[in-house]
């Protein structure tokens, strides 16, 4: 691959293809946030479904990474990265445009409503995959901390922008309109990812190699990690609460303190406001205490504020719960740049699809369990009752963590990340390091 010239004080916003790439994470990021909104307001308001089919239809956006989730890292390592994922916005785009089609028609229904959860769901593994395989091609290890925190500052933007916007146009327009927002974002993703001009080849393939022994080889080199190992546990059981919370949120919001859609929008906000501060302090934070250190820190510190949103009231009350989501998602994003960055400078070029699809599968293979569980409790002692338990889960985030030989380390050495790598996972010719 062509070098590209990076000025050592220049960062990666110094690069024109990486400003496309996060002007495609903002657009696509922006409409994905108003769904986020939206979607569950299609299902609680038009169609008066109840709390289960609501944590169904959560369920159904995050089954692919059970389904889907560890052949689409041996795909993607076979495939061009780029092309890949304007493929998947494109499918994305059509399937949101669906929506509002079929409500205009009058013809909408929550089985419309789980396939294209389960369309977009699919897309997303393949898009998310091959983004975070692609960015190592773009940046040095070096600027991957960097790189990492302007795409989540990107994120958390669209996130506090996104709720917010989602609740006007849903009370505007009508929750299936709004969805109109998501599609025009995964088109404009689409254009600006379209004009990269990273220069990328085709993955060569080994002789004989099958996808089996594909997926094999990526499952080898993550559970044969300790560090790694216990990042998937952690975040698999983040993920897993996380997915509770997000089936239980709009019920509890509308049903239980009566808000309107546009206040619905504005608190769910907060917990965007959190993850931008955080994408902002990151790289600070790292540095200061160190990467290994703010991986389990920032579990800790945050975690006890998850139960301000059980403790939530009307009126006034609803501030318990932005604030709670403000810190909860403030740690989040932390330990998010934090973990993904050590990663990505840890693996090989050539394992980074299946290494990040195995992560995906074991970290967001629970998203649809939690927000399967978060549904059932609602449905069966009230979405209050579910918000507890899901707190409570917050709490014990932070222990497999505090277990494991992270909480004695100040930084990931690069020594422990080549010696912990698997026998025959490691490519010899890119040694593994941390950024």
């Amino acid at each position: 691959m062509p070098a590209i010239p990076r000025p050592a004080a220049s960062g990666p916003l110094r690069l024109r293809d990486f400003r496309l790439l996060l002007a495609g994470a903002a657009a696509g990021q922006l409409g994905a946030q108003v769904t986020l909104v939206a979607l569950p307001l299609v299902a609680v308001l038009e169609l008066n479904a109840p709390a289960f089919q609501v944590g169904l239809l959560t369920a159904a956006e995050t089954a692919a990474f059970l389904l889907v989730g560890l052949p689409a890292g041996a795909w993607v390592d076979r495939m061009r990265k780029l092309p890949l994922m304007i493929r998947a916005d494109v499918v994305r785009a059509v399937a949101m445009a669906s929506i509002p089609l079929a409500a205009v028609a009058d013809v909408l229904t929550m089985v419309q409503l789980y396939l294209v959860a389960l369309v977009t769901g699919v897309a997303t593994v393949f898009f998310d995959v091959a983004h975070q395989s692609f960015l190592p091609q773009l940046l040095p290890k070096d600027h991957l901390v960097s790189g990492n925190g302007a795409l989540e500052t990107i994120r958390s933007s669209a996130q506090v922008a996104g709720p917010g916007l989602g609740g006007g146009l849903v009370q505007l327009l009508g929750a299936s309109l709004a969805i109109v927002a998501d599609a025009a974002g995964y088109v404009l993703s689409a254009l600006f990812l379209w004009g990269i001009k990273q220069p990328e080849s085709l993955p060569s393939r080994v002789a004989g190699s099958s996808l089996r022994q594909d997926i094999a080889e990526g499952l080898r080199f993550v559970c044969g990690h300790r560090l790694l190992r216990v990042i998937a546990v952690t975040t698999g059981l983040a993920n897993f609460f996380t997915a509770t919370l997000m089936a239980t949120q709009s019920v509890f919001l509308v049903r239980v303190l009566g808000l309107a859609p546009g206040v619905v929008g504005l608190v769910l906000a907060a917990s965007a406001v959190g993850g931008l501060t955080g994408a902002l302090c990151a790289g600070r934070l790292a540095a200061r205490l160190g990467q290994a250190r703010i991986i389990w820190l920032s579990a800790l510190a945050t975690g006890p504020f998850a139960m301000l949103w059980p403790l939530s009231g009307r009126g006034a009350g609803a501030a318990l719960f932005a604030v709670g989501s403000g810190v909860v998602f403030f740690g989040a994003v932390v330990y998010n740049v934090a973990q993904v960055s050590f990663r990505q400078a840890l693996c090989p070029p050539r394992l980074l699809g299946r290494m990040n699809a195995t992560l995906r599968f074991l970290m967001w293979g629970t998203l649809p369990l939690g927000a399967l569980a978060g549904g059932a409790l609602a449905d069966a002692f009230g979405a209050r009752t579910a918000l507890v338990w899901c707190a409570a889960g917050f709490l014990v985030v932070p222990l497999p963590l505090l277990l494991s030989p992270l909480r004695r380390m100040r930084d990931l050495p690069v020594a422990d990340a080549a010696e912990d790598a698997p026998a025959g996972s490691a490519d010899p010719a890119e040694p593994a390091s941390v950024g």
